[in-house]
């Protein structure tokens, strides 16, 4: 029986990738006055921009990890374990060398701000770390998806504890990965979190998805979890602390905004998975399946990387509302249109990471021979 391609998880990626463009748009131009509560049409953005991230991370974690499964009946597990432990070092290496201010090194400028951690270095490391959860549960799927469904419930049941960490006796180059106390945007906790709720949705839809009714049965059981996490999660822990006296739980419930973003996400992928034959479009497929090169190619123009130099300090934040709106349009197409016919990341990086390994070998078996 051939296997079902799954459309619908590039239709949230490439929904993802552009509310991320958008909002880093609006949010590095939009003139500060603008950023107030009492704006409506503000507070309905800054809502919804606050879904993207764990949308992001949520469908990283459910599309490398079916992939993953799925090579296993294929007999091609351990090359897929190999490009995936690679194409997490290369969104690592890609999220250092997007913040290293080449100018300001030339001139003899140095600081620690390039080391912070973004959101790459937190999928490549997460995706490296599925792959160890995976080997730890002896790829037994059941196994890995019941760990995974516990870490997830696990990492943000505790986010209380590690919510102002700060770490200032490990190296820089590590606390950032867990602390935000040096300028962090993304850390590990809680982000993996969502990354093994992905990691855990895949294993249901690895074991699931050619049965009869599996489709419908998803889709609700998407809308309704998702309203319960939105509306019901906060109570469910309070409820935890009554029966279990554990304070944690409680801690949990006052500042919930980990399972509730979770639930946003449930509620977007059934939407996105019961319209999947609406969406079915070529455009919107190939944006999910350019992310990177998008992501890379929107963070040089707005951050300026190497040089220093993008919209954040051309233009600043003096846009007004319905500049902000047409500019952030304008900018989604042209990125867009620049990944498609220009730029080719993944391609590119992989080619030079295999003729580094390739020379490796080389010298390593050169340097045998002559000894």
């Amino acid at each position: 029986m051939q296997a079902k391609r799954l459309y619908f998880i590039d239709a949230v990626r490439a929904f993802a990738i552009l509310m991320m463009l958008q909002g880093h748009f609006v949010d590095t131009l939009l003139e500060p006055v603008y950023k107030d509560e009492s704006y409506t049409a503000y507070n309905i953005w800054y809502y919804f921009r606050g879904i993207t991230a764990p949308t992001f991370f949520t469908i990283s974690g459910l599309i490398f990890t079916y992939l993953l499964i799925k090579a296993k009946e294929k007999g091609q597990e351990r090359l897929r374990i190999k490009k995936g432990l690679n194409r997490g070092l290369m969104l690592i290496g890609i999220g250092y060398l997007l913040r290293i201010p080449f100018l300001q090194w030339v001139i003899g400028e140095f600081n620690t701000y390039w080391l912070v951690i973004d959101v790459l270095q937190i999928i490549g490391l997460s995706l490296m770390l599925i792959i160890g959860f995976y080997c730890l549960c002896f790829k037994r799927t059941t196994l890995f998806s019941v760990v995974m469904l516990s870490l997830g419930f696990l990492i943000f049941v505790t986010e209380p504890l590690y919510r102002t960490l700060a770490l200032p006796d490990l190296p820089l180059v590590i606390s950032n990965y867990i602390s935000k106390a040096n300028g962090s945007i993304f850390t590990l906790l809680p982000w993996f979190g969502y990354m093994a709720f992905g990691a855990f949705l895949a294993t249901l839809f690895y074991k699931h998805l050619e049965k009869q009714r599996f489709k419908p049965v998803t889709v609700i059981s998407f809308f309704v979890v998702g309203y319960l996490l939105i509306f019901w999660s906060s109570y469910a822990l309070k409820q935890l602390t009554i029966y279990t006296d554990i304070d944690l739980f409680l801690r949990a419930a006052n500042y919930n905004y980990l399972f509730t973003r979770l639930g946003n996400v449930f509620v977007y992928f059934g939407i996105f998975y019961g319209l999947e034959r609406f969406i079915k479009v070529p455009l919107i497929l190939k944006i999910g399946q350019k992310t990177l090169s998008i992501y890379v190619i929107h963070f040089i123009i707005i951050y300026g990387s190497f040089t220093g130099f993008g919209l954040n300090r051309l233009i600043g934040k003096t846009l007004s509302p319905w500049e902000a709106v047409f500019g952030a349009l304008t900018f989604l197409v042209v990125v867009c249109f620049m990944s498609f016919y220009y730029v080719k990341t993944n391609e590119f990086i992989y080619s030079h990471i295999r003729r580094l390994i390739d020379k490796l070998k080389g010298n390593d078996t050169s340097t045998r021979q002559s000894s």
